[in-house]
């Protein structure tokens, strides 16, 4: 099991979180199904994901999505994933 804790920030302040839970071991090669998940569950875009993110999520339990990251303009400063250990 694990569980990510993701949130939206503008301006600095928390707009929108949710925790993502699965019963599943976390795997790597199924981290953008986790992105789009969250992502649909916040009613955001999915930003694209790079290898880069993924591995800063693997070293440092948090990745952090700025509005360069998606395709499309978006009304917050940044995306935020931390592992909840």
């Amino acid at each position: 099991m694990f569980r990510i804790w993701a949130k939206v920030f503008k301006d600095g302040h928390i707009i929108k979180q949710t925790t993502y839970e699965r019963e599943e071991k976390f795997s790597y090669s199924r981290f953008f199904r986790y992105l789009a998940d969250i992502c649909d569950e916040l009613d955001v875009p999915t930003p694209v994901l790079l290898k880069t993110s993924i591995f800063n999520y693997a070293k440092f339990n948090h990745v952090v999505f700025r509005p360069s990251d998606f395709m499309e303009s978006v009304p917050f400063d940044r995306l935020v994933l931390e592992n909840i250990l």
